[in-house]
């Protein structure tokens, strides 16, 4: 199996020859061994060099045991696989102590060579899926905090959207208060022919029976009015005139509007004749 970083095991025992036998073990593997005679020692080796994904040591040692030294690697280096090794008259001490250094697995001495090798082989896989999943906890929080992040982002936007769309329904409300106060008619046309404003002196004037906002000019206005929008569009020119509204003298004044930022129209003020004297 193919790893993205090198591959170290150490190995703790007070006896040379052992950790000798351990070396020869993994001669045929890509690990590099490392070898402490002692738990102090072994935690010197692991201050000094990472990563060491497993740790195998003796469990009878001058000093510091291999339970207490394991569970000094579980303090300082969780990720670390525990093994250890022990004679078979440790074994229930072994077996009664093993919570305490959260230790993988336990071999007796003597070792069946065969099966150490698939346990180190499974302990190196099992550092290996906690590690990818590590990352993948890390990776899904760090998504979770960037679309928290977002969804603040949008929040903060929609309120200001709200607040700017709420002011300019408050301005449009009092505009269309000022232009219903009017004494004259007033209509606003856009470039398409689709009547975008309109006061209340507009549809008295007109007699019309609907809201004229949204509704297509031609289909809307009278003939003598269209006529006379027409000729605005032709010469693009300020236009007067008077016509005929409902059989009355009107007089109508138009005037095509130009704004910067690409805005245009038309804008018609009509007043009847009573209302012009």
């Amino acid at each position: 199996m193919n790893y993205d970083e090198p591959i170290r095991i150490l190995c703790v025992d007070d006896e040379k020859n052992v950790l000798k036998a351990l070396e020869r073990l993994f001669l045929d593997d890509e690990y590099e061994i490392l070898t402490a005679s002692s738990g102090n020692e072994g935690l010197d080796i692991l201050q000094k060099i990472s990563p060491i994904q497993v740790v195998i040591s003796d469990y009878r040692m001058p000093g510091m045991n291999g339970v207490e030294f394991l569970k000094e690697v579980c303090q300082s280096w969780p990720d670390t696989v525990r093994i250890v090794l022990s004679g078979y008259a440790d074994t229930a001490a072994v077996v009664g102590a093993i919570n305490e250094g959260q230790i993988y697995k336990f071999i007796p001495k003597p070792w069946n060579d065969d099966e150490l090798k698939v346990t180190i082989a499974n302990a190196l896989e099992r550092y290996f899926l906690h590690k990818r999943n590590k990352e993948l906890t890390y990776e899904l929080k760090k998504k979770n905090e960037e679309l928290q992040e977002i969804n603040r982002n949008l929040e903060k936007l929609v309120e200001e959207r709200t607040a700017e769309i709420m002011f300019k329904s408050k301005a449009m409300e009092r505009a269309q208060n000022i232009l219903d106060s009017l004494p004259v008619a007033v209509v606003g046309i856009d470039p398409e022919g689709i009547i975008v404003q309109a006061n209340k002196r507009c549809a008295e004037l007109l007699r019309l029976n609907v809201e004229p906002i949204g509704l297509n000019r031609k289909d809307t206005l009278p003939q003598n009015m269209n006529s006379f929008i027409d000729k605005i569009l032709q010469n693009g020119q300020e236009r007067k005139d008077r016509i005929l509204l409902n059989d009355k003298s009107a007089f109508i004044k138009g005037v095509r509007m130009q704004y910067p930022d690409g805005q245009e129209g038309i804008v018609l003020v009509l007043c009847s004749e009573e209302e012009d004297d």
